[in-house]
């Protein structure tokens, strides 16, 4: 059943009252926020300036050459626009309908609409020649020209004057003039011809020739309902009355249609002798205005039963206040009490704007008063600009732990920090805070960083792909805006990667964040390693945004079953998941956890990884895959000294050739040799000694225990290992599909062993170029612990020393290990060095005479891993790669003398 059939009373035919002085159509109507007077505009080429009250003309404005075509009022009643057929332009005194500037050419085509932004500090105008023009009126200067593509019939800013709607003859255009940017187009039904919004901003309305009201949510751009149906021609004009409820219509088919907002049906109809141009409410929504046609504005009745309880609605708290704080004012209007009554009363209508300019005005009574005492009321209170000097430091130490940008969620443009502050600024949040917060200075540390923190926290979206990646945003942006959150984060377009410090501060910052997550490519990309490691908290969507598993728990990082799955997924054990902490532990793992990951640009491999081992790096973009991969591998080595980064099979890098080219070197698992039980190990031990390897081993062992932790300087590896020469090299037939060498190599004290590689060697038994095998440094030959754990407590740090003699722990060995305690909190190079023995400082710790080396030397049974070194002309050395983990195992343990060749070598 349409709207025209479900209204069955006949329209009304007798206007209050007439309003007849103009010549021709009225193409135009608006009135002041002194609910007193009235404007007017028409064909005629004049405006006229009314008394609503008596009906009468305050003044005659002419000027335009052609017809007037739209007419605007500022808010505050202090300025007048109007706008003529042929594109001319006049401004005029709101108060004494005096022209400021006369007929401007401000078009080439007819001015159909004009509105002022809400402070009253920009004028739009909207022309047919395709444009739409921002001008601010304190210099009356063109700001900003706006490219229309098709002739413009209305334009409206919002209540917040965060948007303004542009109608044209093919979409709806909704921009932020602040940013200068079109956050969206919505497509019409037709022509559209008119436009307005809701008192909240929150839905906006359009007419136009399909003779039908389309509604549409500002939050999702999302067409609410079904379009409202009544009229039967082209509709001119919509406007929502003051209290938010009403919406008048004006059309071509001689009507003005009242409508209810919440049921979006007709509750009146009223009649023309012809076409309406135009339409409004009067102030308190009383009543009507809306001319044509007929060359009259015709006043029309709202029904009483269509506007919230008036007998309620004068009775509220801050109507009463309010009119008893305006007699205060008019008996004594240089005292202050009666501005301080009806700030009061402003505030709590929610009215800001008018309760922070009476505030001043009462501040200002207070420093003109000649009573001491009443001046000393003005300790009390504080200024609006040392108040938004607290509330900038407050932002500002908000803003320094958020991301350098966002996007907002209520309009989906992407905001720095400064348009973020703008933002807030002309927020209601921001207004009842600094209204409220000069009354009460007492509270205001407490209240403004609450209502900051409110106001600007954030939530964030990870990797939306670039099909369809719009959509998710804005889906994202409206579940973000239905749980609180003003601001969101998404890494595909809050980063400027072309912004090195913005860069690395983002890439620091995210390990903050909270992640919302959709099952994709995701699962293979490097930066998603950090950002399911990361958050303490971590949420996961499905494609429709709807919880994953259907879970709606807070965090699903305590969902077993999401982790599980997760696990699964990435390879990453579910503990690691749910207790991730940034850091050097566990380095190797790590690694192999991103080894099969992609990124766009190369280098980001790397950079994805500085926010999980707690690097901070320069952020170098251009620099290629295998120097970022170098320099990130090169501080994980330098800061731990950690080998075991050092463990890949694959390419070696030019950054240096003991680091893998690529990231997915470290696919292969880390080479763990077998265990050695305790039983094992004492029979050994026992077997040793008594071969007499004892003190030989003691002098091995005090060899390795004076080396210094692998360093690096200058792309340079300083790597302490025990060497072994190769005496042979002989290449192996290789397989018709083999795209590599296996060669056969000998070397001394260890069994022969075979190498696949890429390189080429050279075949020889006893060779004037020098090829060595080496075991590479590590602490748990030593039993040490390794300090990068921080699962580990003071007392698993009480190291032995070098074996000497059979005495038991005294005072000296006692301060030995506290000061290797106390040295813990030193940087990694520092703490090995310092590590090496004093001159004298003997003295075992331990009960058996060469236990601990002897231990040392079962350990180093053990198969290892080996790395083949070739020495340079200046008498460095290469690593040569490997396809495989080059496998190694001295021939016999008890040949203590075949492993005594102990040094560092410096590697390229």
């Amino acid at each position: 059943m349409t709207e025209e059939a479900a209204y069955t009373t006949s329209p009304s035919t007798s206007p209050i009252q007439w309003f007849q002085d103009h010549e021709d159509s009225i193409s135009a109507v608006a009135v002041f926020p002194d609910r007193r007077r009235m404007v007017t505009g028409s064909f005629d080429g004049t405006l006229r300036l009314w008394d609503l009250e008596k009906g009468v003309v305050l003044r005659y404005m002419g000027g335009h050459t052609y017809g007037v075509r739209a007419v605007a009022v500022a808010r505050n009643g202090k300025l007048i626009a109007s706008g003529g057929r042929r594109g001319g332009l006049i401004t005029w005194n709101g108060d004494t309908g005096e022209p400021l500037i006369n007929a401007v050419q401000a078009h080439s085509d007819s001015i159909d609409s004009l509105d002022f932004s809400p402070d009253g500090a920009v004028l739009a105008t909207g022309s047919r020649d395709k444009t739409t023009i921002l001008v601010t009126t304190s210099t009356w200067k063109k700001q900003q020209l706006i490219h229309c593509r098709d002739h413009v019939w209305c334009i409206r800013y919002s209540p917040s004057g965060e948007h303004l709607a542009i109608a044209t003859s093919s979409n709806i255009q909704i921009w932020n003039p602040g940013r200068r940017d079109c956050i969206i187009n919505l497509e019409g039904l037709g022509r559209n011809l008119s436009l307005t919004w809701t008192s909240s901003g929150t839905r906006l309305l359009s007419a136009g020739n399909d003779n039908a009201i389309q509604e549409w949510d500002s939050s999702s751009w999302k067409q609410v309902g079904d379009v409202w149906k009544g009229h039967t021609n082209d509709i001119n004009a919509i406007v929502v009355d003051s209290t938010g409820t009403l919406v008048a219509s004006a059309s071509d088919d001689n009507h003005v249609r009242l409508w209810r907002l919440s049921d979006r049906r007709t509750i009146a109809l009223f009649k023309h002798s012809g076409a309406v141009y135009s339409v409004t409410f009067s102030m308190d929504s009383k009543v009507i205005l809306s001319g044509g046609g007929d060359k009259k504005i015709s006043m029309w009745p709202v029904p009483a039963d269509a506007l919230p309880d008036q007998d309620t609605d004068a009775k509220a708290p801050w109507k009463e206040a309010l009119r008893e704080a305006q007699k205060v004012i008019e008996l004594n209007p240089s005292f202050y009490l009666g501005y301080q009554l009806k700030h009061t009363a402003l505030h709590d209508a929610e009215r800001y704007d008018e309760a922070i300019e009476v505030f001043q005005t009462m501040l200002s009574k207070l420093d003109d008063t000649p009573n001491p005492q009443i001046q000393n009321l003005r300790q009390q209170y504080l200024s609006p600009s040392k108040v938004e000097g607290a509330i900038r430091m407050a932002v500002q130490t908000q803003l320094d732990n958020a991301p350098l940008r966002v996007v907002d969620t209520t309009t989906g443009l992407l905001c720095d920090r400064e348009a973020q502050i703008s933002t807030f600024k002309t927020s209601t949040e921001y207004k009842r805070l600094l209204s409220f917060t000069m009354k009460h200075p007492t509270l205001r540390t407490e209240r403004i960083e609450e209502v900051v923190l409110t106001y600007f926290h954030y939530k964030v979206v990870y990797k939306l792909e670039s099909v369809g990646g719009i959509r998710k945003l804005q889906l994202f942006c409206q579940l973000a805006r239905a749980a609180g959150y003003r601001w969101a984060w998404s890494d595909t377009c809050c980063i400027d990667k072309s912004n090195n410090v913005e860069l690395q501060e983002s890439l620091t910052s995210m390990f903050a964040c909270l992640v919302h997550w959709r099952q994709s490519a995701w699962n293979t990309r490097g930066w998603t390693v950090g950002e399911f490691l990361a958050p303490k908290v971590i949420l996961f969507y499905q494609k429709d945004w709807s919880p994953y598993l259907g879970d709606h728990t807070a965090n699903h990082k305590e969902s077993v079953a999401i982790m599980q799955e997760l696990e699964d997924a990435t390879g990453i054990d579910r503990r690691a998941l749910v207790a991730f902490c940034p850091g050097m532990t566990r380095a190797r793992e790590k690694l192999q956890w991103a080894s099969t990951r992609v990124t766009t640009l190369q280098e980001d491999i790397a950079y994805s990884l500085f926010g999980i081992f707690g690097i901070h790096l320069p952020v170098i973009y251009g620099e290629k895959k295998q120097n970022a991969l170098g320099r990130l591998l090169q501080e994980i080595v330098a800061q731990s000294g950690d080998i075991t980064a050092l463990d890949w099979v694959g390419k070696s890098s030019e950054f240096n050739s003991c680091l893998p080219a690529d990231i997915t070197s470290y696919k292969a698992l880390l080479y763990t040799p077998p265990s050695v039980s305790e039983d094992e190990m004492h029979a050994s031990v026992s077997l040793m000694r008594n071969a007499g390897a004892g003190e030989l081993a003691s002098r091995l062992y005090q060899r390795v225990y004076d080396l210094v932790a692998p360093r690096f300087a200058h792309r340079r590896l300083h790597l302490a290992c025990i060497t072994f020469p190769v005496t042979e090299v002989r290449r192996r037939p290789s397989q018709d599909k083999e795209t590599y060498f296996t060669y056969e190599v000998k070397a001394d004290g260890l069994h022969d062993l075979l190498i696949a590689t890429d390189d080429q060697l050279i075949q020889f038994s006893r060779s004037t170029r020098t090829f060595v095998l080496v075991r590479p440094w590590n602490r748990g030959l030593l039993e040490l612990p390794d300090p990068t754990d921080d699962t580990l407590h003071a007392e698993d740090y009480f190291v032995p020393g070098p074996p000497g003699d059979d005495a038991l722990v005294d005072s000296k060995s006692l301060s030995r290990a506290s000061r290797f305690i106390a040295r813990l909190g030193q940087p990694f190079r520092s703490f090995f060095r310092s590590r090496r023995r004093s001159p004298g400082e003997n003295g075992p710790v331990g009960v058996e005479s060469h236990s601990q080396a002897l231990r040392f030397l079962v350990r180093l049974g053990q198969p290892f891993g080996a790395f083949l070194l070739v020495q340079q002309q200046g008498g460095e050395y290469k690593r040569i790669a490997s396809d495989r983990n080059i496998i190694a195992r001295v021939k016999d343990i008890a040949s203590v003398r075949s492993m005594m060749d102990v040094r560092t070598l410096e590697i390229l």
